[in-house]
């Protein structure tokens, strides 16, 4: 049944499937646990009860996703021997060792300090608990350093030599190898995309509940730090991907032209596709709208300067264009959205109708799962646009699969599908589950201590009991 299809080509689908799965739950523990870091901080700071009981609201949801986010992406560590074990062998030597500080650095902060967090909250001291809230959300971040540090140099190769063996090996220094080229631009791009991507998340709940019930102080508290995320970190996205998008030009032309549509040179000035149908056979881009100069003054910052086009490359250096092509452009279209949603939401606050607009609710409401599909489609345009390579300009994805056969690598992806539709799925609609519950409609004042502990009054007491029936980390969930 599968012998006619081509097993590299089945291997890139598994892997494209599982990690695509993979990305949406660490986007948002990256994002989430330093949103829970703000709330307990600010918790600490003002002592207004709004702030705790958001903080345990999502306490709940960033264990959910953060578990999810763990399974999940351990399947992509076995599928480096399974399904790319010349990859492994070649590569190996510089990009095991960087996953390997990833999880000596990472993944034991993040292990160390989760169960003080999820289960410490009435145990421990306030400042211990903050303090372990602050090291699981700078694990999330370490996290991200080395993964994307991986990533980047797979994009821009540097700091190697290649041994007699064909393997790539560190030269003189892991400073070249870690802090590549495209590793700084690619970090910033990919941190701000996760905490986009929690902001809007949280905004889309927030709004949602206000919807049902405007007076909510934790659903109108939990969309106005959305909203101002919007509006402040939207703009800094945008310029982080200007540069990124510069940086790309310079290290791997061919993905930029085939993200602009690019197939002919522009000698004066290239312009800015914004729609059309790329012909990758024919080498244009049919019914193109096009807006003249603009290409080259975005990608060169000049008007007239010229720019190559696809045809100066060889066609067998050239990405899947349509697919490049449109996935950046979902990507850039969701980034402005964003912007416009957070200068709505900036205009309503100027009028004192943050939380009365419905229409900017609504709107907060179907962008609340934007910055996922966003993530997604930068992932594919930074992917896909890599190839026909796995380490860039220098071994081709062809040469990186285990010599296996397409049916077994079918019989494995299907099993994959089933799997994770199964099992995710019903992760997924738990999490949907637990933020269709409303925050906490009042502004308590939880306990600073211990209920355990001497000295607690009557009334810090009943705001305890108050806070567990609201589903507090310590009470039932």
């Amino acid at each position: 049944m599968f012998e006619h299809l081509d097993a590299v080509f089945l291997a890139r689908v598994q892997f494209a499937f599982t990690v695509s799965f993979h990305f949406i739950f660490p986007a948002f523990s990256i994002g989430l646990a330093s949103y829970l870091m703000v709330l307990e901080g600010l918790w600490l700071k003002t002592g207004r009860g709004v702030y705790a009981n958001l903080y345990r609201y999502w306490l709940k949801i960033f264990a959910v996703g953060f578990g999810m986010g763990v399974v999940s992406g351990i399947v992509l560590s076995y599928q480096f021997g399974t399904n790319w074990s010349e990859f492994s062998h070649k590569a190996g030597p510089v990009i095991g060792p960087l996953m390997g500080y990833e999880v000596i650095t990472a993944f034991f902060l993040e292990a160390g300090f989760l169960g003080v967090m999820l289960f410490g909250i009435n145990k421990v001291g306030k400042r211990l608990h903050f303090f372990a809230t602050c090291m699981v959300a700078l694990g999330t971040f370490v996290s991200a350093f080395w993964i994307l540090s991986v990533n980047s140099w797979m994009q821009t190769p540097a700091g190697f030599e290649i041994n007699a063996q064909g393997q790539f090996i560190v030269g003189s220094s892991w400073w070249d190898v870690i802090f590549n080229p495209s590793f700084p631009y690619r970090l910033v791009h990919t941190v701000t995309a996760a905490y986009l991507t929690t902001a809007f998340a949280v905004g889309g709940v927030g709004a949602w509940h206000l919807l049902k019930d405007r007076s909510n102080v934790g659903a109108r508290k939990m969309f106005s730090m959305a909203m101002w995320m919007a509006v402040l970190v939207t703009p800094v996205q945008i310029f982080a991907g200007d540069l990124h998008g510069l940086n790309t030009l310079e290290h791997q032309p061919v993905k930029v032209l085939a993200m602009e549509g690019d197939f002919e040179r522009s000698p004066n000035g290239a312009p800015l596709i914004l729609f059309g149908l790329p012909d990758e056979e024919a080498a244009t881009v049919h019914f193109k709208v096009a807006i003249p100069k603009l290409g080259s003054l975005i990608l060169r910052h000049d008007p007239n300067a010229p720019l190559p086009g696809l045809e100066d490359y060889p066609r067998e250096e050239w990405p899947p264009v349509a697919v490049v092509f449109w996935s950046f452009r979902i990507m850039v279209a969701i980034g402005f959205a964003m912007l416009g949603l957070g200068l709505w939401s900036l205009l309503a606050r100027h009028r004192k109708r943050l939380y009365e607009s419905r229409a900017l609710h609504r709107a907060a409401v179907l962008m609340g799962p934007a910055g996922f599909v966003a993530v997604i489609a930068g992932w594919i345009t930074t992917e896909v646009g890599r190839q026909p390579y796995t380490v860039y300009g220098l071994l081709k994805t062809a040469e990186s699969a285990s010599p296996l056969d397409a049916p077994a690598v079918a019989a494995s992806l299907i099993a994959f599908i089933v799997v994770y539709s199964a099992v995710f799925g019903m992760g997924i609609y738990y999490l949907l589950r637990l933020m269709a519950n409303p925050p906490h409609r009042g502004e308590t004042t939880p306990p600073n201590v211990p209920s355990h502990a001497a000295g607690i009054t009557p009334a810090s007491s009943l705001e305890a009991t108050d806070l567990n029936q609201d589903g507090g980390a310590h009470g039932k969930s």
